[in-house]
């Protein structure tokens, strides 16, 4: 799939599914019409996330969602998955390219323009900007916590690539994000933590595509 086209994108972390396996939230996302998987569980061996993966890999390919390793390389190849994130502390993007060939998907975090410009040279195919709103699912530096759909519209106007912002994000505050140049959001706990995860990803797909409908001619109903 083209990551012009990911519009919401689920990052799994099995710490935050209520005590459902990341299978069954990924299995309702897909229900709900997410457009792409990413396998993070980043506290996890890598055998483990090896395991899940070539589960995952089976049910999003019978899909057609892309999925995508978090870091690791080594696990995007070994269970044929269409692509890595790396983060500004993890592979260099063009190394991460080598490794996985041409057709593979590279995507890299960034918080900056500075940071987004290089990516986009190194040969990234997409940009994960935040934490836009703040977020607890991981450490983030204080200057790049909360960044705010403004910096979204900073990055998305100075590059040619698909931006999706990550960071605190719902249903309820996705709409400003896309506003700001945005293909779409990605979302951890929105999804993972919901009590329907299915009707979480229809929620926010909904809400991704009400600023697309909009900016196209389109009218809120």
């Amino acid at each position: 799939m083209d990551p012009s086209n990911y519009g919401t994108y689920l990052v799994t972390q099995q710490s935050l599914s209520e005590d459902r396996s990341t299978l069954e939230i990924v299995r309702a996302a897909i229900e709900g019409g997410v457009d792409v998987v990413q396998l993070r569980e980043k506290e996890t061996e890598a055998r483990f996330r090896y395991d899940l993966g070539r589960e995952l890999r089976e049910v999003t390919a019978e899909a057609g969602v892309d999925l995508i390793v978090n870091d690791r390389a080594d696990v995007a190849e070994a269970i044929d998955a269409d692509g890595v994130h790396v983060g500004q502390s993890d592979l260099p993007v063009g190394v991460a390219r080598d490794l996985l060939g041409s057709d593979a998907v590279v995507g890299c975090s960034t918080s900056a323009v500075e940071e987004a410009l290089e990516a986009e040279a190194a040969g990234a195919d997409y940009l994960g900007v935040g934490a836009v709103y703040g977020t607890s699912s991981k450490d983030v530096a204080a200057e790049e916590d909360g960044i705010g759909p403004e910096r979204i519209a900073a990055i998305a106007d100075a590059v040619s690539i698909p931006v999706v912002g990550i960071g605190g994000i719902t249903a309820d505050n996705a709409g400003p994000v896309v506003e700001a140049g945005a293909a779409g959001v990605a979302v951890i706990s929105e999804i993972t933590a919901a009590d329907d995860p299915r009707a979480a990803t229809e929620a926010l797909a909904a809400a991704v595509e009400t600023p697309k409908d909009v900016g196209r001619g389109g009218e809120e109903e």
